[in-house]
């Protein structure tokens, strides 16, 4: 387990008592059902309920000898119980109560997923309208592109957190399901009312039709959820840490008052958290191999799926409830530089204006293919002067490549000056903000 990245809320759902915990509350659902169908004394369920216990050290040294975990929980319970324990675990068999068990921790660790969630998404709503009008430029292949501001950025985050919270909620259905079908799924020994009556009480759903396990493609889903949250969350931080390049400088994490960078260069201001987020975010991708290997189980079941899932499924969901956490710590305490973002945005001398002025001219009755030309004529001109280490803006502090375009002749005869200089207006980019904004945001 990833001690170092566990939040106590969420390690606690997979301790080794809690493990047990979650056995126990199976198995007490199981007998109340019983005696609910008449088949166990109302009295010896009463007794079983409360006071069935355990202790994890006696669970451990009866393992020591019997090496089945499940059997020797059994142990531990029937020593906390009179004759009454003779209806513990009555007509069950192992993974009854191991996967009904963990059905519960899944359940109970996908609500504080989901809130995770809902809280990121908070934080990431609220820097974006901060910055709703926050002009920066956008890139495509690392290149500047056209102007856009960092709010649509963050509304693009947001929209795609809400993607992930309706499936990570529609996953949380699809795991939390139990079952008590018995050795073979067959209901032999126990009738299908029992299962029906437990899993109310447990508050889940039951397999409609299971064979010795609950079905491992339920666990895939959850598996690759995770993977697939992960891969936004990576995203996030890998746009904010090139942000953060010194070439960049757009936005920053926040540095606090006594923080060290770097052991040798005592100037560095690095941006760790977002690189721990993209590290962590392997990690649970990772996890979703095994998961789906462990679908394909031979016949009625097998444990090759039992050794890994003690691993994968808390690390995945600890993991990413930490990753969650920390990634709303970044958003909400990002250090932003408008003035850097505008800096950036005319640092190609205007170049980023090319396709209005590309769009303009049809309207005047120019072949697509002539206006590209006269377009990109100039704009490598720019280039080649950026190339070179020159300025970008003339001495009217005009950029180059309005510049150029006013001076060339076969331009000036589709488009006025009071035209071209119109293409250069950073409103006509931003002019559509209000209605993504309530796409994104209702």
């Amino acid at each position: 387990m990833v001690e170092r990245y566990a939040r106590k809320e969420m390690s606690d759902k997979w301790t080794q008592h809690a493990r047990y915990a979650a056995w126990l509350e199976v198995e007490k659902a199981a007998v109340k059902a019983w005696a609910k169908l008449g088949k166990i004394p109302q009295e010896d369920a009463d007794k079983i309920v409360k006071n069935a216990t355990f202790s994890v050290e006696r669970i451990e040294e009866i393992e020591a000898v019997t090496k089945h975990d499940l059997i020797a929980f059994n142990t531990s319970v029937s020593e906390s119980l009179g004759d009454e324990s003779r209806w513990f675990h009555y007509g069950m068999t192992s993974s009854d109560a191991v996967d009904t068990g963990v059905a519960i921790q899944m359940r109970d660790s996908m609500n504080i997923i989901i809130d995770d969630v809902k809280m990121l998404m908070q934080s990431i709503k609220k820097r974006a309208i901060e910055h709703k009008m926050t002009l920066m430029v956008g890139r495509s292949h690392g290149i500047h592109g056209e102007p856009i501001t960092f709010g649509l950025t963050l509304a693009v985050w947001y929209d795609e957190m809400g993607r992930h919270l309706k499936h990570l909620e529609d996953t949380k259905e699809v795991i939390s399901v139990g079952q008590i079908s018995g050795a073979m799924g067959n209901f032999a020994h126990a009738p299908l009312e029992l299962e029906e009556y437990a899993m109310a009480e447990l508050g889940l759903k039951a397999e409609p039709c299971s064979n010795q396990v609950v079905h491992r493609d339920r666990y895939a889903r959850l598996a690759t959820a995770l993977a697939l949250l992960a891969s936004s969350i990576e995203k996030f931080a890998v746009q904010v840490r090139h942000l953060q390049r010194t070439e960049v400088y757009e936005a920053e994490e926040f540095f606090a008052k006594g923080q060290k960078g770097s052991s040798a260069m005592p100037h560095k201001r690095n941006p760790i958290l977002t690189e721990n987020i993209t590290g962590l975010a392997r990690t649970i991708r990772a996890y979703a191999n095994p998961a789906m290997e462990n679908v394909a189980l031979w016949h009625e079941r097998d444990i090759s799926h039992s050794s890994n899932e003690r691993f994968w499924l808390p690390d995945s969901l600890i993991t990413s409830d930490f990753m969650l956490h920390r990634m709303n710590n970044v958003i909400a305490n990002l250090t932003v530089f408008p003035e850097n973002m505008m800096k950036n945005l005319n640092l190609t001398g205007g170049l980023v204006f090319s396709q209005r002025v590309l769009l303009e001219l049809p309207l005047k009755g120019v072949s697509r293919e002539d206006a590209y030309r006269i377009v990109q004529r100039n704009a490598m001109k720019v280039w080649e002067e950026i190339q070179q280490g020159n300025k970008t803006t003339n001495e009217a502090g005009e950029s180059l490549y309005l510049e150029n375009l006013l001076a060339d002749d076969e331009l000036r005869k589709s488009l006025s000056e009071e035209e071209i200089r119109e293409c250069f207006n950073f409103d006509y980019y931003t002019k559509n903000v209000d209605g993504i904004f309530k796409r994104v945001f209702g």
